[in-house]
């Protein structure tokens, strides 16, 4: 499966070229278009209960859509549903990825995804605790909210990322969560910051530029329930 990203990086569309006969998993509703001749297949990927802990615990969808090309060959184009950036993670074995909840979009046959605990780091950070984790070998597409930066770390190097922009990380790091402000509840609030994770190399990072829950909360500010100012003139 080869990848060619258009649109970048505001409203990246993902296409996916397939060889003849073969496949790539997609989340339901991902897909905007395909070529002549490819068959769509949905099912339940590993069955009722990994879809089950896939929809409720992952963010994901219960059914998987399956695209396989003709024997031509064929292409699949995929996009988010916020508007932002794509990324390829090239996932090698021994090397699983955890991406963050609601950020999978799609992978190829030779990858398996499955439901993982990401810890009481991602509970508390807002996160929703479980996310997908990616393992085998091919090629795992995210998409984010905003751009995608990458930081790839060298042995020992750290660097502190805000939970809600982390994308993807490299499962065979280090890392924990702690308070933006170590040890003081109230101050982490009074920053905005809340909660962050500390991240120490090697492995690879993947954050967005924005944060879909600031956005969220933005977004309900200004509605009449929520909105002090909203009975002065009405």
């Amino acid at each position: 499966m080869q990848i060619q990203l258009r649109h970048a990086p505001s409203f990246t569309v993902a296409r996916a070229f397939l060889a003849p006969g073969e496949s790539v998993r997609v989340e339901r509703g991902a897909m905007i278009a395909h070529s002549g001749g490819v068959q769509l297949h949905s099912k339940s990927e590993g069955g009722i209960m990994a879809g089950l802990r896939r929809s409720v615990l992952g963010g994901e969808s219960f059914f998987v859509n399956t695209f396989t090309a003709p024997a031509e060959g064929g292409w699949v184009d995929m996009a988010g549903v916020l508007p932002g950036d794509i990324a390829s993670i090239d996932i090698q074995p021994n090397r699983p990825f955890f991406l963050s909840r609601g950020n999978w979009i799609a992978n190829a046959e030779g990858v398996t995804i499955d439901t993982q605990f990401g810890g009481m780091s991602n509970l508390f950070g807002g996160e929703g605790g479980f996310g997908i984790r990616a393992n085998g070998q091919g090629q795992a597409l995210v998409s984010c909210y905003g751009a995608i930066d990458v930081f790839d770390l060298a042995p020992g190097q750290p660097v502190t990322i805000d939970t809600g922009h982390v994308v993807a990380y490299d499962l065979g790091m280090n890392f924990n969560m702690r308070r933006a402000v170590e040890g003081r509840s109230i101050q982490s609030m009074k920053s905005g910051e809340g909660f962050v994770f500390d991240f120490v190399g090697p492995g690879r990072v993947l954050l967005q530029t924005r944060n879909p829950e600031s956005f969220s909360d933005w977004a309900r500010s200004p509605a009449p329930g929520n909105n002090p100012r909203s009975g002065l003139f009405g």
